[in-house]
């Protein structure tokens, strides 16, 4: 049997497999944890609660003044991820991606500076780095005395991140570091930067990481950019010119350097996941008063149907944004490794649970909502960012279902990676494995399977745990249904795997709210647990619906023919019926 911290909860599913030790039971701060997270919240309460004015006015100038950074490096805000041994909190990824949350409900900007700063800018120091490293870096880090930033995106690399032009040349014991980073948050005052660069000038990819100070000579940011959202934050290009980096500032092995800028964002995601839940909780607290305190026809608007419905799915999407993010920051501080599909559904659920939930907000607040005096209009400008940076939510997408699907390609031990040579005769090939064509005709015909059901669910929820067993049934057949489809295509076929991703989505949140709920039945009664019992009643009703829906479309991704229309509009460059 695998070592169940180096299996994925949703890879497994796809094959078909419920590993549900992996989420049961519901991860949960402990008690020191509760009382740390307290002491926090009350700092960030007085220190931000009064600075609704003032976030407003840094909006509209575009920057933070200097003062105020201060007095987030002197709140100890730089140094929430920090190991104690080198001055700083040491708090696990649970406890970081909850101070994240509690940011975000003040202001989005500060969220984005702090989370750019522990998230990205150094994360890579805390997974790559050397003892020496650590012990030269961490404690100014901690301090606030350097500022972190990441370094990946150019101006022709953003996705692509294996694109990029940058590059390192070896000479003697030093790096010549030349290029420029695009978009860089924190890039204005940063003094601490982990950049990206190609380390041969040959083909694509051979990327390697390097820790680069602002001291060495060459390193200059570029002026404040003038941005949608997330205003008051630092966004800058950053360039980099013959700058002469020490062979010690290499982050991991030289040439490895994509799988560390992966392995950063993977780990990142939480902390943005966690502001998305931060914002949607604010969000519905202020349109929740506006909705009791407005009144229209005579009676306040929360009488509405139509508004207690926008409120009640408002809750519902923060409520399941909140149970992913903390179930992958929980898996995290358990030790489990193999994450990466878990944290970029994180990220794309929460992002766009944000994004509902500001518009709706505002929707609600009406004209008040559109005026620059009240917060809903920026709440929006600033998470639409959400949905694009530390990896656009349809690469995202893409990825969570190239992963399901290369594992079925994984199982087929005849198959070389490439997928090429048995795939251009899929039956013949998928006869060879008797293992896999068992388990597949099992799928197929509904038959019960020790790995496809819960066993560990509280018994009270057995009717949504064997809802769930269903869907999972099907995902995995619409996953292996693609395969044999596309082949080794398989990567062209994006709207396919689109909607493969968007079942995914939506069966990991079911999980996660699952494993919540049947975790607080266990701990407090029934009773106690009766409305996370409502929230997981009106989301295994939803999900249900939307399911169905995309694994269907993985069948038939474009139906209405909009390809079609979209190549017409590319053909003239306009909208061409008039």
């Amino acid at each position: 049997m695998p070592d169940k911290k180096t299996a994925s909860f949703m890879r497994s599913l796809c094959l078909g497999e419920i590993e549900e030790e992996i989420i049961l039971p519901f991860p949960e701060p402990t008690a020191q944890e509760r009382e740390t997270l307290a002491a926090i919240a009350a700092t960030l309460k007085a220190m931000l609660g009064p600075r609704e004015k003032d976030f407003r006015a840094w909006d509209v100038a575009g920057e933070f003044p200097p003062s105020f950074i201060g007095e987030l490096k002197d709140a100890g805000l730089f140094g929430l991820v920090v190991p104690e041994g080198h001055g700083g909190l040491g708090l696990g990824t649970a406890a970081y991606s909850r101070v994240v949350q509690e940011l975000a409900r003040y202001d989005g900007s500060v969220a984005v500076t702090v989370g750019a700063h522990s998230s990205i800018g150094m994360r890579g120091l805390l997974l790559f780095g050397t003892d020496e490293q650590r012990a030269r870096f961490l404690p100014r880090l901690a301090t606030g005395e350097l500022v972190a930033a990441f370094c990946l995106t150019e101006p022709g690399a953003g996705s692509d991140a294996a694109g990029i032009r940058t590059t390192a040349v070896r000479d003697g014991d030093d790096w010549i570091l030349n290029g420029e980073k695009l978009w860089i948050t924190n890039g204005g005052f940063a003094e601490f930067f982990t950049v990206f660069a190609k380390t041969s000038l040959e083909g694509r990819g051979h990327i390697t990481a390097f820790i680069v100070t602002r001291d060495l000579k060459g390193v200059s940011s570029g002026p404040h950019e003038d941005k949608m959202g997330i205003r008051a934050s630092s966004t800058t290009t950053v360039t980099f010119e013959d700058v002469r980096v020490p062979a010690t500032n290499v982050l991991g092995e030289v040439g490895k350097g994509f799988k560390v800028a992966m392995k950063i964002l993977n780990a990142g995601r939480t902390g943005l996941g966690g502001g998305s839940v931060g914002g949607m909780k604010r969000l519905i607290e202020f349109a929740s008063r506006h909705a009791r305190e407005r009144s229209q026809f005579g009676r306040p608007i929360a009488s509405f149907e139509t508004i207690r419905q926008k409120l009640g799915q408002m809750a519902l999407d923060c409520y399941a944004a909140e149970s992913v993010v903390n179930l992958v920051a929980g898996l995290v501080d358990r030790g489990y490794e193999e994450l990466a599909v878990e944290s970029a559904i994180s990220k794309v659920l929460a992002s766009e649970a944000l994004w509902r939930t500001a518009d709706e907000a505002l929707q609600i607040a009406g004209g008040a909502g559109y005026m620059r005096e009240l917060p809903y209009e920026r709440a929006l400008r600033d998470s639409r960012i959400n949905r694009i940076f530390e990896g656009t939510n349809e690469i995202l997408r893409l990825f969570i279902a190239l992963a399901a699907v290369n594992d079925v390609v994984d199982e087929l031990k005849d198959l070389p990676h490439s997928m090429k040579g048995v795939l251009a005769d899929p039956v013949k090939g998928f006869g060879l494995l008797s293992d896999y064509a068992k388990r597949r005709a099992s799928l197929a015909a509904g038959l019960p399977r020790e790995k496809g059901r819960f066993t560990l669910v509280a018994g009270p929820l057995a009717e949504e745990a064997k809802a769930f067993e269903q869907q999972a049934r099907e995902l995995a057949l619409a996953a292996d249904r693609l395969l044999r489809r596309h082949g080794k295509k398989v990567v062209e076929a994006q709207l396919a795997c689109r909607a493969l991703a968007d079942a995914m989505i939506d069966l990991f949140a079911l999980a996660a709210i699952l494993s919540r709920v049947s975790t607080r039945v266990e701990d407090h009664g029934e009773a106690a647990a009766a409305p996370d019992r409502a929230m997981l009643t009106a989301f295994t009703a939803q999900a249900r619906r939307r399911i169905r829906r995309a694994l269907a479309s993985v069948d038939a991704p474009d139906e209405g023919g909009t390809l079609a229309l979209g190549d017409r509009v590319l053909e003239t460059a306009r909208y061409a019926w008039e």
